[in-house]
């Protein structure tokens, strides 16, 4: 009775603890996986149960190993993800197996009195209750304290130190707990228990973990909040550059219209005088003036032509050969301001590479786009030469920031001195849908 007993606790239901452990991870990296995949997962997993001693450290390192292979090659999950996710996975079902090891361990002398079989059916089948347990746990982290956003890399170790700590003090306190000594005929004696300070213990480190995912969540939230306040203070400086942008070209175009009378009457002397080349090359400097104040843009959009005529005015003026082929959809729930953090940002980027360009040598600016179903597809191009050709700007952070709050994708291609840089964004379909804050 006891070999079909020990098979079916160890392979049985050791294969449904491995299936749960690795549903719950491809929940955790947000991958959906072949049911072919769980069974060659499962089939991994038993074999290491087979060759490993359970519970050992060895166990944990291999089968966390095998969590981490799976994520990256089955759910072409990134590795910190994968790693992250695989200790933390392994760390809660390793405790719910312990906490309720520990309470079956507090209740066997109350167990034992119904007979050495009847207990051992019953540790049996409540000792998997662990499994409840563990899912349980899933379940929460899921809810509750899983971070939405993409893994920042750069803290993965942060979370990743202190879950292997938990493991390793447990596995170093549970021998001194559980003093063995070694006995007659090779077997061990307990010598020592103490199952509810193991169990204490146990109870303190699940608490641990889940302040560890909380405190990492908060982190994360807190990051989150620091990139949205530097892209409103970028927001903030670069409106405060447009408004004495837009002071300057005021000041122009209010000398312009001051002085058209007297332009008029110019041109007009010239025409009564029979000077018609004179009068013509006068309207021709005249018309070159009007066309340094403004760029006639129409995207469809009032926010973008005003900035795209401003900017791209300003360009113009200073020798660059600019166009503007640009629809944007009016009105949408792609706000406004995002609209003009992605243009001015680039534009001001493109401007600037340009500045640095000689004389002699091409310069332009080409701004394209257009809408098609729910999405918008724009693409900036400008010359670059010499030092300008890195395509790193200022600003560009701060444009891929609005990109990724609307779900969208950045691309940037720098070939034969021209700098490409591509925006896809996603229409929303409602405002809810928008996150309120940019990470």
């Amino acid at each position: 009775m006891t070999a079909p007993m020990d098979f079916f606790n160890t392979y049985v239901m050791g294969s449904v603890q491995v299936l749960t452990g690795f549903y719950f991870f491809a929940r955790f990296v947000k991958k959906r996986v072949k049911p072919m995949q769980y069974f060659l997962f499962v089939l991994f997993g038993i074999v290491i149960i087979w060759m490993l001693p359970g519970g050992s450290i060895v166990e944990f390192a291999v089968y966390v190993l095998l969590l981490v292979m799976c994520g990256i090659f089955i759910c072409h999950a990134d590795w910190e993800s994968a790693l992250l996710y695989a200790a933390l996975v392994t760390e809660i079902m390793q405790l719910s197996y312990g906490i309720v090891n520990s309470l079956l361990s507090i209740l066997y002398p109350w167990v034992v009195s119904f007979g050495h079989k009847k207990a051992g059916i019953i540790f049996i089948i409540v000792g998997n209750m662990a499994l409840l347990v563990a899912a349980f746990c899933y379940c929460m982290v899921q809810r509750y304290f899983l971070y939405d956003e993409t893994i920042k890399k750069q803290y993965v170790l942060m979370i990743l130190t202190p879950l292997l700590m938990l493991f390793l003090i447990e596995k170093y306190i549970s021998p001194l707990i559980y003093g063995n000594l070694g006995g007659a005929n090779g077997k061990r004696i307990t010598i020592y228990t103490n199952h509810y300070q193991m169990l204490i213990i146990q109870l303190l480190e699940m608490a641990s973990l889940f302040c560890i995912i909380f405190a990492y969540k908060k982190l994360l939230e807190n990051f989150r909040l620091s990139t949205e306040l530097t892209l409103l203070e970028w927001e903030e400086h670069s409106l405060n550059r447009y408004v004495e942008e837009a002071k300057a070209r005021y000041e122009k175009t209010k000398s312009f219209r001051h002085d058209i009378k007297n332009h008029m009457t110019v041109v007009k002397e010239l025409l009564e005088n029979g000077k018609t080349k004179e009068a013509l090359a006068y309207i021709g400097d005249m018309r070159s003036m009007t066309e340094e104040l403004s760029f006639s843009c129409s995207t469809n959009h009032p926010v973008a032509d005003i900035l795209l005529g401003n900017k791209l005015g300003i360009a113009k003026g200073m020798g660059i050969d600019v166009s503007c082929s640009l629809l944007l959809p009016y009105p949408c729930l792609v706000r406004d301001i995002d609209f003009g953090i992605i243009l001015s940002n680039v534009l001001d980027n493109a401007i600037q590479a340009c500045k640095k360009t000689e004389h002699n040598r091409e310069r332009y600016i080409h701004v394209t786009g257009y809408r098609q179903g729910d999405f918008v597809f724009m693409e900036i191009e400008n010359s670059v030469w010499g030092k300008g050709i890195s395509g790193k700007g200022t600003g560009l952070n701060n444009v891929k920031a609005v990109v990724e709050k609307y779900h969208g994708a950045m691309s940037i291609k720098v070939e034969n001195h021209a700098f490409i840089l591509s925006i896809l964004l996603i229409i929303p379909q409602h405002s809810e849908s928008i996150p309120q804050q940019i990470g």
